[in-house]
């Protein structure tokens, strides 16, 4: 279900983003507007995405969703409307990909989380995913990636 995980530096990106809170049940309402309300302020201030879009997750989800959908840009967004200027920091994650369609995203983190408790690292509340490829990429789901992304804050030093 997902690729062998690993733990890696994640390096700082400056973002354009929306935050967002919604009950779990109204997340697939949000997601398109959000990214599209993004999408035209970058082009309407001339600015484009330096890589795929992906949601930063303040807590792991649980029957609410507190979020921010991001854009990563080379430099920053004027605020507009929803939309702000941010920064991810740079950090230490681990991370893993998934394969599939959106509603294997759950099982998905349940293995990847399992992992990282395997091996002794504790890690951030917060964890964001990447949408590598998508409904964007074509109609089968099972070509679809969604890289999982969540922040260490201690990693067991194998010996």
């Amino acid at each position: 279900m997902i690729e062998t995980p690993l733990v890696t530096e994640a390096p700082a990106q400056q973002t354009a983003y929306i935050h967002i809170v919604v009950p779990r049940e109204e997340i697939q309402t949000v997601m398109g507007p959000g990214i599209t309300e993004i999408f035209e302020a970058l082009g309407a201030q001339g600015l484009a995405p330096v890589g795929p879009w992906f949601t930063h997750h303040l807590k792991r989800p649980d029957s609410t969703f507190d979020f921010d959908i991001c854009v990563p840009v080379a430099s920053p967004v004027t605020p507009v409307g929803r939309v702000k200027a941010g920064q991810m920091p740079a950090t230490t994650v681990a991370r893993t990909v998934y394969q599939g369609g959106y509603e294997g995203l759950g099982e998905a983190w349940g293995e990847f989380l399992q992992w990282i408790e395997g091996q002794g690292h504790q890690s951030a509340e917060d964890l964001w995913e990447c949408y590598l490829n998508g409904p964007e990429s074509g109609p089968d789901p099972s070509q679809w990636r969604t890289q999982l992304n969540r922040p260490l804050v201690a990693v067991k030093q194998l010996t």
